[in-house]
């Protein structure tokens, strides 16, 4: 018995789909957006999120902090996800966040974030 032409296209339909979803979960694992300059406290996303990277571009005087909290104003002690460290370079994070994301530089520190 041989397939048909509406079931080899369902087929081959199906296998694209599936190579898209896994393209997507990749590209979110990478962060797919990428913040401006960060030089003081910023709300970056709202809700479930995925930090991949930082790149801290201008090191500064002390750590900063990345929060998994909803507003700026909520980020705390309590929340701390991430500590950015104050040396330049990139810094592979990797770490979701279920409440949003707040970047806190440190004294001095210009840094950016990949992020999805």
């Amino acid at each position: 018995m041989t397939a048909s032409l509406a079931d080899i296209l369902t087929t081959q339909k199906n296998a694209v789909v599936g190579v898209n979803n896994i393209s997507d979960t990749l590209y979110n694992l990478e962060g797919f957006r990428n913040s401006r300059e960060v030089s003081a406290a910023t709300f970056l996303q709202q809700g479930d999120s995925w930090v991949a990277r930082v790149s801290v571009i201008v090191a500064g005087s002390s750590t900063g902090f990345i929060y998994d909290a909803p507003s700026l104003a909520s980020a705390a002690v309590g929340n701390r996800l991430y500590v950015i460290q104050n040396t330049v370079g990139i810094q592979e994070v990797k770490l979701p966040a279920n409440q949003g994301i707040v970047v806190q530089p440190g004294t001095g520190m210009i840094l950016c974030v990949s992020f999805s």
